[in-house]
């Protein structure tokens, strides 16, 4: 079955930490200072593959974790990065934030590939702190966390031809005589649960894609019946071959058929309705066909091309085909949009250094990517390490914006979620 919508959670591989590693060397304090790099953390990449046709294995797997750069070693030696995890998707895939709702790229092209978590980077080891005041630092930097999100992926498969029509329009005996596709077909409604692809190979070595959507009834802009599963999967179509019964035996007339349908286009997406559009006036081998065809024609005055065909016979689907093929060699490909090269967290983050807010009495949180950064990086548990972010935080100002904001000796503050007790 087609799963065209997941939700994943993905998260990029953690920074290295730095080494703390001392040369054995004469006349050199300690030894000198050589400990090494930590390596870069895995980022999470998202690659288009046009072997796949959906997105089934991330509903069975939606987690993913990259891998975790190598912690710094002795002798200088940086610890190796960690490999990009790379996560293959269908072609046509849309990638959205979970959280926020908001489109983030399109991956529609064959390799495209897409940054959608970055590793954090590797701690700096105690070798490159050395100075002239500090000839043997005996404090590195641990690895920074990669980023975390939840991500929408949304499946809109990529046809150039879409059939739209009710339920048992003929829209699956259509693509079966066409293509080498083989929906299934039977005379009860709602048959075609999911999309079929078929290719069309004419006589002149040209083909084109395309794809039979479920059937469509009043109210699926708003998600009634198959809803947005069927017209989610139209928004690539360039051109749109409206199927319409034509037989007595049709559960409505075929231009009251043919309005509903087109209502239900424009309310989901307006634009629909501005694309190519023709007219396969199916069933000429039932009954009444001739009368209803007459009367579409009248009532559509010229504003659509109608084309009299049997999907069951295959009598009238030639011309259709060449019709087909001549509308789309004038129509070109909708644009797709292009990729960013990094999504990062939706988290809002302020433009000063740092932000300082009372949550309760005493209890004081401090935000900003900076501070938290510089937290994260920091040896919590070496008093050498500590010293340094304390000297850090003097040098951006952030002990004097504490005692402005009325931070009291003995009151907690809160930074990227590691709790200190403020001291003067």
């Amino acid at each position: 079955m087609l799963c065209d919508y997941v939700k994943i959670f993905i998260k990029a591989g953690k920074g290295g930490d730095g080494a703390v590693a001392f040369r054995r060397e004469k006349f050199v304090p300690l030894g000198g200072p050589s400990g090494g790099d930590g390596g870069r953390g895995a980022s999470v990449i998202l690659v288009g593959d046009s072997n796949l046709a959906t997105l089934n294995d991330f509903k069975y797997h939606p987690h993913y974790k990259a891998e975790q750069g190598a912690n710094g070693m002795n002798k200088n030696m940086n610890g190796k990065w960690g490999e990009d995890l790379l996560l293959h998707v269908p072609l046509g895939t849309v990638v959205k934030d979970a959280l926020s709702g908001n489109f983030l790229v399109d991956i529609a092209q064959e390799g495209q590939e897409v940054m959608v978590a970055k590793g954090g980077r590797g701690g700096r080891g105690n070798a490159r702190f050395a100075t002239l005041k500090d000839k043997a630092p005996a404090y590195s930097e641990k690895g920074e966390p990669g980023e975390e999100t939840t991500l929408v992926l949304e499946l809109k498969l990529i046809a150039d031809v879409g059939l739209i029509g009710f339920p048992n329009a003929g829209k699956s005996t259509l693509l079966s005589r066409i293509t080498a596709a083989t929906p299934k077909i039977a005379d009860y409604p709602f048959t075609t649960l999911e999309p079929n692809l078929g290719v069309v190979q004419l006589a002149d070595e040209s083909s084109f894609v395309v794809a039979d959507l479920p059937g469509l009834i009043e109210g699926a802009a708003s998600g009634i019946g198959l809803g947005h599963r069927f017209l989610r999967h139209a928004e690539r179509n360039r051109l749109l071959v409206h199927v319409l019964d034509m037989s007595e035996f049709a559960a409505r007339p075929p231009y009251e058929s043919f309005t509903m349908i087109n209502e239900e286009l424009k309310l989901y997406k307006e634009d629909f309705l501005k694309r190519p559009m023709i007219v396969a006036a199916n069933k000429s081998d039932m009954p009444g066909f001739e009368e209803n065809l007459e009367e579409l024609k009248d009532k559509l005055d010229g504003k659509y091309e109608i084309f009299p065909i049997s999907a069951l016979t295959g009598a009238g689907l030639q011309p259709l085909l060449w019709r087909i093929k001549e509308i789309l060699d004038s129509t070109p490909v909708l644009p797709y949009l292009p990729p960013v090269d990094v999504v990062r967290n939706t988290v809002v983050r302020a433009e000063a250094p740092f932000v300082i807010e009372e949550k309760e009495t005493g209890f004081w949180q401090v935000g900003g990517i900076r501070v938290e950064k510089l937290v994260q990086r920091t040896d919590l548990e070496n008093e050498d390490a500590v010293l340094r972010m304390q000297r850090i935080f003097v040098k951006m100002g952030l002990e004097e914006a504490l005692r402005t904001a009325g931070v009291a000796p003995g009151d907690t503050v809160n930074i990227a979620g590691n709790e200190f007790e403020y001291t003067e």
